[in-house]
């Protein structure tokens, strides 16, 4: 029969994610911070980015009101909004991306999967 103390009191919990990632993620993240940063930068509207990091959900919602957006506005001869918002968030984006340290973009884009902003 298993005893368990009834007097013990169980460790504190923590949600912290851990400080210190294997060499194998540091060297994935580091390449892959470069790639989408500098992706996002230069084709950001058409959310390359995204699909680079694995988030095929959010690539495609931002390539489709890119081309949705562009269609929109040749067919109507309205001022195209869809595709310049989707421009402003890659090159946020790109920027957030590279001017994170490689054990905070790990954590917060590879570990956590954190896909917008």
């Amino acid at each position: 029969m298993d005893e368990t103390p009834q007097n013990q009191t169980p460790p504190p919990f923590s949600n912290a994610t851990p400080s210190a990632f294997t060499a194998a993620q540091l060297e994935t993240a580091k390449s892959k911070k470069v790639a989408a940063g500098v992706l996002g930068i230069l084709l950001g509207a058409l959310g390359i980015h995204k699909f680079v990091l694995g988030y095929q959900l959010a690539g495609i919602i931002m390539l489709g009101v890119t081309i949705v957006g562009s269609v929109v506005t040749a067919c109507l001869c309205l001022p195209g909004s869809g595709a310049l918002v989707m421009a402003i968030i890659g090159i946020v984006e790109g920027i957030t991306y590279l001017t994170k340290s490689d054990e905070e973009f790990c954590r917060t884009y590879i570990v956590n999967r954190r896909e917008w902003f």
